[in-house]
């Protein structure tokens, strides 16, 4: 399977990604992710109004094979949850980067240490 970087966004090496349009940040994981969970069978997600502080688990997404945490690229208020996707969690392999985002946050910092979508690539394609 050929994995998409989207150039629009940026990538933590936990996996996480971030699209950024004003102050509101989009954050979701990657489909690299995905791919190495495989079959994505239950997620776990912040309260809306709940504060994300940078670096810290926000929540888990559990598979067959793996529980793995999810990492806050950045501080700020959880405004939106996916709610589509804590109901059925399968779905983020069918659209990681568009139906299947996570959280919608109010940046309260700036973004620090994260990836372009080519340094995302190499870093996961061993380049």
């Amino acid at each position: 399977m050929a994995m998409e970087y989207p150039e629009d966004l940026k990538y933590l090496d936990s996996h996480e990604y971030i699209r950024i349009e004003g102050d509101t940040a989009t954050i979701g994981i990657t489909a690299f992710a995905i791919d190495q969970l495989g079959d994505v069978v239950f997620l776990e997600l912040p309260e809306v109004g709940d504060a994300l502080s940078k670096g810290e688990t926000f929540g888990t997404v559990e598979s067959v094979k793996a529980v793995e945490d999810l990492y806050a690229p950045l501080e700020g208020e959880v405004l939106e949850r996916n709610e589509a996707a804590i109901e059925a969690p399968e779905s983020l392999a069918e659209d990681p980067y568009g139906a299947g985002w996570l959280l919608k946050v109010k940046m309260s910092g700036e973004i620090e240490g994260a990836m372009d979508a080519a340094a995302y690539k190499a870093l996961v394609e061993g380049q």
